[in-house]
């Protein structure tokens, strides 16, 4: 199924990263046609570069008129941005689009080698508004938006295997730990912390192992871009907020796969975490497929009073909770009345599983489904009515 993305290519070179499977190399290759792709999944090519990285400026300079070099999954070989950075400097007249399912090797290399003279870009699992018609909301919450999983002809037996992937080519491979069986159930402990607030303390206590570690283990989840942490918002705060992050599994798909299920679980347990973190994705991806700078967070006072997300960025100020319910009853209300009460000036939404479109106490109350589909960068028509920024 071929799919148009919202990602928009920058002027100049630039890193794109995301997870595997969200559709970097299908987008780079539809983006920039007769480009030179250097494919650092390919054993023969990832083994002649390693032994000879100066090898690439030869391609480079051999690629005559064209005027794009992309290099796939650059982290696997991350002496290759020296030689990019050198050809940069030279002004050789290419533009160098540079993808990486993992932020850690380019870290410990130093991506600013570059010294700021690439961008970087994030690929995130499709957005219900690049589907289209094509998207089920029942469907994105079982399986998630991976386009590796979307387009599989058994999308169950894709996910296990997405999982198993990173876990014996990202984790074990790389040595990135000692113990996989650890990490297999850290991956499994977190899924419970999916769409809550982050509890080290309990969390390294469930995975029998010190919090360091577990810190650890967390570092490399971010690292390979598999989960991240949603900050408190706290501009102008008037009263006493948490410290704590949230946390999510970057595709809902994936948190179901390592999210245990058996006859002690409530189907509410995953259920509703599950379209809160398929929110929190498309969210996310908004914000980065957006002009505007904007920034995802959450709201939650000392007394537990929370709002799930908050969006602050030039275009405003919006506040949205999600409730996995049919019907909006008043104490869904609460929190983004108190949320009000400090930010008079904010925006308020909230999305549950009804149908109606409702206006309640300076609220619009939407249905999640309308709201997926109607996000698109630079907009929230839903939102905003139809207005661009």
């Amino acid at each position: 199924m071929e799919v148009a993305r919202f990602l928009k290519e920058p002027e100049g070179s630039f890193f794109l990263l995301g997870p595997r499977g969200t559709g970097k190399s299908w987008w780079t290759r539809k983006s920039f046609p007769g480009a030179l792709i250097v494919d650092l999944l390919d054993p023969a090519t990832l083994r002649e570069l390693a032994a000879r990285p100066e090898r690439l400026r030869e391609m480079v300079k051999g690629a005559g008129a064209c005027s794009t070099v992309v290099v796939d999954e650059v982290q696997k070989l991350p002496e290759l941005l020296e030689v990019v950075h050198g050809l940069i400097e030279e002004k050789c007249g290419k533009v160098f689009v540079l993808t990486g399912s993992s932020a850690r090797k380019l870290r410990r290399a130093g991506v600013n080698l570059l010294g700021g003279r690439a961008g970087r870009l994030s690929m995130h699992p499709y957005m219900a508004a690049e589907l289209g018609e094509a998207f089920s909301l029942e469907g994105a919450l079982r399986h998630g938006l991976l386009p590796v999983v979307v387009g599989a002809a058994d999308p169950d037996f894709q996910l296990r295997a997405y999982c198993g992937l990173y876990l014996k080519e990202e984790v074990q491979a790389e040595g990135l730990v000692r113990n996989i069986g650890n990490f297999a159930r850290f991956m499994e402990v977190m899924s419970f912390s999916h769409g809550g607030v982050l509890n080290l303390a309990n969390a390294s206590r469930e995975c029998a192992v010190k919090r360091s570690t577990l810190e650890g283990y967390l570092a490399i989840l971010e690292d390979l871009l598999l989960g991240w942490r949603l900050p408190v918002f706290t501009r102008r705060a008037k009263r006493e907020l948490a410290r704590h992050p949230k946390f999510y599994f970057f595709d809902t798909g994936v948190f179901r796969a390592n999210r245990p299920k058996g006859p002690l679980d409530e189907i509410t347990e995953i259920e509703g975490p599950a379209l809160e973190g398929l929110v929190a994705q498309h969210l996310k991806a908004w914000c980065d497929y957006s002009t505007g700078g904007h920034v995802l967070y959450y709201w939650q006072t000392r007394s537990q009073v929370e709002v799930d997300f908050v969006i602050y960025g030039e275009s405003g100020l919006y506040a949205i909770e999600v409730k996995n319910t049919q019907k909006v009853r008043p104490e869904d209300l609460s929190a983004l009345k108190s949320f009000a009460e400090d930010y008079p000036e904010s925006q308020r939404f909230l999305l549950y599983r009804g149908g109606e479109m409702l206006l309640r106490d300076g609220i619009q109350c939407i249905p999640c489904e309308i709201f997926l589909r109607s996000l698109n960068p630079n907009s929230i028509d839903i939102l905003l009515g139809k207005k661009s920024f």
